[in-house]
């Protein structure tokens, strides 16, 4: 990825260039489009100016802005990076904190065993993954699965929160640890803080266990439904008992 400066300082260069020509009376330098695809793969977003996103309006702009992102080392293992998908007006939000191995492999969000739990816990609650809108807080999958690193995170959080702009649900369900601190902050504790709702901005949040936590804590199942049934009453759905 090139610094920021460095592509502050490259375009500082153009800029000079570009009125030495115009003063001589000649036609000023172009970059090629493949230079100004390089430039905007490698580009950082500016940590101190979140709305830089802001005028990209629909998650299609959204998508195409990101293009084949090399901003943070998760480029360099990735097969397909993993936009998020669902509809742009859904009510209700899954984040989770990155795509795992299957993800990674077709491009999209939850597919593996625990994206199969996840696909099922929707259904149970009478509702579509086509209905909802899921995505994760990193859009490139960890090395072996790892958790996401503190500047990888940064790199991409302003995606994520753009992504949640744009849709902006009634509610978000916050999947694991991880993407609980990015979203409520780091004295987040998924044991202690799921089951309760959270606020970020005017969406009302609720954290509950990772799928694949629940994979190996059967227990944790029933922890997660009644997390789930409080999601469906804000929602209006109809809670249903099942087995």
């Amino acid at each position: 990825m090139i610094p920021e400066e460095e592509i502050r300082e490259i375009f500082s260069h153009l800029k000079a260039l570009i009125l030495i020509h115009e003063e001589m009376g000649m036609e000023p330098p172009r970059l090629s489009a493949e230079d100004l695809r390089y430039l905007e793969g490698n580009a950082a977003l500016p940590r101190d100016n979140p709305g830089a996103l802001g005028h990209l309006d629909t998650l299609e702009a959204l998508k195409a802005f990101i293009g084949e992102c090399q901003r943070c080392k998760l480029c360099r293992g990735r097969t397909n990076l993993v936009f998020g998908e669902g509809s742009p007006r859904a009510r209700l939000m899954f984040v989770g904190e990155g795509p795992g191995r299957e993800e990674d492999k077709v491009g999209k969000p939850f597919v593996g065993e625990a994206g199969r739990l996840l696909t099922r816990i929707i259904e149970a609650m009478g509702l579509t993954r086509e209905g909802v809108y899921i995505c994760n807080v990193v859009k490139c999958r960890p090395p072996k699965n790892r958790d996401p690193e503190r500047d990888e995170i940064d790199t991409c959080i302003p995606f994520m929160k753009r992504q949640i702009d744009i849709i902006m649900p009634e509610v978000i369900c916050i999947l694991g640890r991880v993407a609980g601190k990015v979203i409520l902050g780091d004295g987040f504790k998924v044991t202690r803080d799921r089951g309760k709702w959270h606020r970020y901005g005017d969406i009302a949040v609720m954290p509950t266990f990772h799928p694949a936590y629940l994979l190996r804590n059967l227990s944790a199942k029933r922890h997660v439904w009644e997390d789930v049934k409080k999601i469906m009453s804000r929602l209006g759905l109809e809670v249903k008992k099942i087995d």
